[in-house]
């Protein structure tokens, strides 16, 4: 196989398993949280500190990755990931497993900066837009069987075999990445690390999205609050580095910022629809872990078939253009899922399902191509970087939002049945607040449209 084929096929692979063990782990929650008696605020929290080290993390494993090696950073990344999946079932309580958990973020932060670093390092200009639509079919294909493979494996053999799933398929990515690999890609190795940039960042977004996790309190005002003047002084902090860990100028090319606005906007309003989805089918309708997940598997299958398609799509017709229909059709999905409730037929919820996931199937692939494409060869890593940040703090962000909700609307409760109509309202809400978000997304991609630069 050729090398830039063979680089795909492994990067794909590792955009998979880094979905799966989001998303597989995320539909075994309510299993995870009878074993541990977690309330619904830390149910919550297992997909959050995820993903919030993650956003820590995205944006100084850009100039790590690119100071040492794109190749040599994913492999020690496979590494930890394994060992962290394996302590991961051995675990007694519930502050040891969500530990595992933040552990698994630092992995998988570098994987998903180094894996389309790769791809658009292997791949001419004139390829990009197909290769990273195969890349993102691995992600959907990871959204569209990590709930069935999670449900299934939960139902007959426990949420343990869920964690476990990827290890051996990751024992044979870094043995291809070892034998068959044979090029390292480093574009930042005379440079120095960015440790003042790097360590104002992770306190800022760090205090942030901690605190408007809990905005309905005093202290989580003040985080909130102190967190965004922390991030305003990483930005003054970059303006001054001869060598930041993220070039804050990028944002001056105004197809680089409506791109990034559009990626944030769309996973602050989508993300944590498969959490409210998954809560309605086995809290409300009654569903067990393996039925739920198959249920599930709908928007993301619309995803699998139309993210290549748009990939393609992308490098011949105006990418933006295709991204703000992918927005407008989210839009519409989630005013549907606003009005679920425990009368709500199957049908309705099942064709809300497949017009979400063909609209965000058709959002990414095109606006990931207008990112990447919108940076010197030379800066991949910082746009890869700055496409897992935007992803990776939209999520838990949209996580961070259901959890205000429910806070606000629920407090810090079990999700058992007296509490039920309290957990439709909020999830409802909660859809309302993402159409707002979704809107703004689709007003981003159409400014993009008339960017020159």
């Amino acid at each position: 196989m050729e090398q830039k084929n063979l680089i795909l096929l492994i990067c794909t692979v590792l955009s998979f398993f880094t979905v799966f063990a989001v998303n597989a782990v995320t539909i075994v929650i309510p299993s995870i949280a009878t074993e541990f008696g977690m309330s619904n605020i830390i149910q919550n929290w297992v997909t959050i500190i995820f993903l919030l080290v993650v956003a820590v993390l995205s944006v100084p494993a850009g100039q790590i990755s690119g100071k040492y090696g794109l190749k040599k950073v994913t492999i020690i990344s496979i590494v930890l990931f394994i060992i962290i999946s394996i302590a991961n079932v051995l675990v007694t309580s519930q502050e040891q497993f969500l530990l595992c958990r933040l552990i698994l973020g630092i992995s998988l932060s570098f994987i998903n900066v180094t894996s389309m670093a790769m791809i658009v390092n292997a791949f001419p200009p004139e390829e990009r837009g197909k290769a990273l639509g195969i890349n993102i079919t691995g992600v959907y294909v990871g959204l569209s069987l990590s709930p069935v493979i999670g449900g299934i494996l939960n139902y007959n053999l426990g949420w343990r075999s869920v964690v476990l799933f990827g290890v051996p398929f990751l024992f044979a990515i870094l043995a291809l990445l070892l034998t068959r690999i044979n090029e390292e890609w480093s574009s930042f190795e005379n440079m120095p690390l960015d440790i003042k940039g790097s360590f104002a960042y992770g306190i800022g977004i760090v205090l942030f999205m901690y605190g408007f996790t809990i905005l309905n309190t005093q202290m989580g005002i003040v985080l909130t609050v102190l967190g965004l003047i922390i991030l305003v002084v990483f930005g003054l902090i970059e303006l001054k580095q001869e060598y930041p860990v993220f070039d804050i100028r990028f944002f001056k090319n105004h197809k680089f910022l409506s791109a990034n606005f559009a990626s944030l906007c769309a996973y602050l309003a989508t993300y944590a629809v498969t959490t409210i989805l998954n809560y309605h089918l086995q809290y409300i309708k009654g569903f067990d872990s393996q039925t739920a997940g198959m249920i599930l598997l709908v928007a993301p299958l619309c995803q699998v078939v139309l993210a290549p398609i748009a990939g393609r799509l992308s490098d011949k017709f105006v990418p933006q253009i295709l991204a703000a229909i992918g927005m407008a059709l989210g839009t519409v999905s989630l005013f549907l899922f606003s009005s679920l409730d425990a009368a709500t037929p199957m049908v309705f919820l099942i064709v809300s399902m497949i017009i979400y996931g063909i609209g965000f199937g058709l959002f990414s692939p095109p606006n990931t191509n207008v990112i990447m494409g919108s940076v010197p060869a030379k800066d991949t890593s910082v746009a890869s970087a700055a496409v897992a940040t935007m992803r990776t703090v939209g999520q838990a962000m949209s996580m961070g939002i259901l959890t205000l909700v429910f806070a606000f609307v629920m407090g810090d409760v079990p999700i058992i049945a007296q509490y039920y109509p309290l957990l439709i309202s909020s999830c409802q809400i909660t859809c309302i607040i993402c159409v707002v978000l979704c809107i703004a997304s689709v007003f981003a991609s159409f400014v993009g449209i008339k960017s020159k630069s």
